[in-house]
């Protein structure tokens, strides 16, 4: 009962904290004059990736890198097959032409450079460096280089900022919580099946700490923000491999553990295909959504078959 309740607790929290986050953000992008595609590829990626940040850390320092790594390795596939697939058979996305040109073949590059850093068998302190400034280098030359919206738009909201600064903490909070305590309670559900414990990073861990990516790419996504639903998932997987990874292993090595050929080539193949489907159209439509979402589901029906 107490699994369950944490379950479900779990995603209720995650609900509403995204719901504010999304709020807060969007004002906020207004606020500042940036297009709601850069707050997603930062302050709603960050938010949305907190979990992750905490399961991996909490993982590394307990030993348990199968679940640090399985939780990256798998969030980056989820949070391409399966939270923006669904989120655009529930609503197509518009894409803009910077995510095609710029940052989805950056994730690319990311996914393979942690690829490459993993060859030795794991990530050490100057791995965890290196990461860790790319990841700053990113988020600078994003700011930088951003489109600014125009000033009528910068101007048409009424909101406090500060109302939407505390939207965000809030949001983010909630987000962070109720993600731990999803994960929690389906952890401790999986162990109770006896799954092991690179299964549940890739499966149980990696799709719980993904929720928080899913509610809020899919209240972005009805409330007509798409930037926010696209940038939120691409950048969510640039600060699961830059930032999470890169923190975590500068506060514990990471060995590489049980990770399979598998893991990497889905990990890595999914983010080469969001590109072709991105630039066809500039938008991610239902066809494009159903496979993603298909081979989501063939990638979890293979792990569930070798478990």
């Amino acid at each position: 009962m107490f699994i369950l309740l944490s379950i479900l607790g779990g995603f209720l929290i995650l609900t509403l904290g995204a719901e504010a986050l999304v709020r807060g953000a969007s004002q906020i992008a207004l606020r500042l004059g940036l297009t709601p595609l850069i707050i997603g590829l930062t302050i709603v990626a960050f938010g949305t990736s907190a979990p992750e940040l905490a399961v991996s850390v909490k993982s590394a320092i307990a030993g348990n890198s199968g679940i640090a790594l399985g939780n990256v390795i798998g969030s980056n596939i989820a949070n391409i097959g399966l939270i923006l697939g669904i989120t655009a058979l529930i609503r197509p996305i518009k894409i803009e032409s910077q995510m095609v040109r710029r940052d989805i073949p950056i994730m690319i590059a990311a996914s393979l450079l942690f690829w490459s850093l993993l060859l030795d068998g794991g990530l050490s302190f100057w791995d965890g460096a290196i990461l860790s400034a790319l990841l700053v280098a990113y988020l600078t030359f994003s700011y930088f280089t951003a489109e600014k919206q125009s000033d009528d738009d910068v101007t048409d909201t009424k909101q406090n900022p500060l109302l939407s600064v505390l939207f965000i903490v809030i949001g983010i909070s909630m987000l962070v919580g109720g993600g731990i305590l999803f994960v929690d309670g389906a952890v401790a559900l999986a162990k109770s099946f006896g799954i092991s414990e690179v299964i549940i990073g890739l499966t149980i861990v990696a799709i719980g700490t993904s929720m928080p990516e899913l509610v809020t790419s899919i209240v972005a996504a009805l409330k007509g923000e798409s930037d926010i639903a696209i940038g939120n998932v691409v950048g969510s997987n640039l600060f699961n491999i830059l930032g999470i990874l890169g923190v975590t292993a500068l506060i514990h090595p990471i060995i590489g553990g049980d990770i399979s050929t598998l893991d990497w080539s889905a990990m890595i193949a999914f983010a080469v295909i969001l590109l072709p489907f991105a630039y066809t159209g500039l938008r991610i439509g239902r066809r494009e959504a159903g496979l993603l979402v298909l081979g989501y589901l063939v990638y979890i029906g293979y792990l569930v078959a070798q478990a």
